[in-house]
């Protein structure tokens, strides 16, 4: 919630407020289980536009996820908030949460169910679908690895503080999309090796991609939410979450050049 007030009060000091930001939840199904998305746009804009994938924490499609959404439309894309765990499945509980991103990260259930999130960003008529991308936090940039992965038609994709699996011998000749990592260089939940494996993946591939480290950052340095006690290994910052978005921006404007 204090998340949400700061949001409102920054775009109505920064003239924000007179942009007209249509948001509204979209039902979709995967193999039978019914989801529900967040779609957010800007309805002054005209024509089909980028369209942005978000996936969520591992607490489920809260109001961070959906501000986030908020957020790409204002910049002019259209944004689909991917639900990942079910409708209305959402915790702020972290044992909860742990449970319900287990049930999907690291199994075969989290490439299928990210896609059909995917596919209803793809089939939206607001969205180009020569211009796409996907973004995610923690467990989110997890599931957006994978999509990407999967061959999916993605321009970029960009993990902010995700749980980096290397990629399997079997995608390498699949993976469209390029790579923008955003890490906190003292995140205790990723091991060097695993690091290492996951970049020499990349490399191996022949990606296009970069990762960027903020000094002295944990994980989850992007939602205020996390607390600021770094001693347990979760915590925001106000400045590495700004440069962060900033070198979403900055890769956004590379992978979606104007005039295309």
């Amino acid at each position: 919630m204090k998340y949400l007030l700061a949001l409102i009060l920054a775009l109505v000091l920064t003239g924000g407020a007179q942009a007209r930001i249509i948001t509204k939840t979209v039902e979709y199904k995967q193999d039978g289980t019914v989801l529900e998305g967040y779609l957010a746009y800007d309805d002054a804009v005209k024509g089909p536009r980028p369209g942005v994938l978000v996936v969520h924490e591992y607490w489920g499609l809260n109001d961070f996820a959906k501000l986030q959404a908020r957020r790409l439309a204002e910049m002019g894309y259209v944004a689909f908030a991917a639900d990942m765990y079910g409708k209305g499945v959402v915790t702020k509980d972290p044992k909860e949460a742990a449970r319900l991103a287990g049930r999907v990260r690291g199994t075969p259930l989290l490439r299928p169910r990210v896609q059909a999130a995917f596919q209803q960003l793809k089939q939206n008529k607001l969205a180009d679908p020569q211009r796409l991308a996907a973004i995610g936090f923690c467990f989110g940039g997890t599931a957006v690895l994978e999509l990407a992965y999967s061959g999916a038609d993605l321009a970029g994709v960009v993990s902010f503080h995700g749980g980096l699996i290397p990629l399997k011998a079997e995608d390498m000749k699949t993976v469209k999309a390029r790579f923008l990592v955003l890490h906190g260089a003292d995140d205790p939940h990723e091991k060097p090796e695993v690091i290492a494996a996951f970049q020499e993946g990349l490399r191996q591939a022949g990606v296009d991609w970069q990762m960027i480290y903020y000094g002295d950052e944990v994980h989850a340095f992007t939602n205020p939410d996390a607390g600021q006690d770094k001693s347990k290994g979760v915590a925001y910052n106000a400045k590495a979450a700004a440069r962060s978005w900033k070198h979403l921006e900055l890769f956004f404007q590379e992978i979606f050049p104007r005039g295309r």
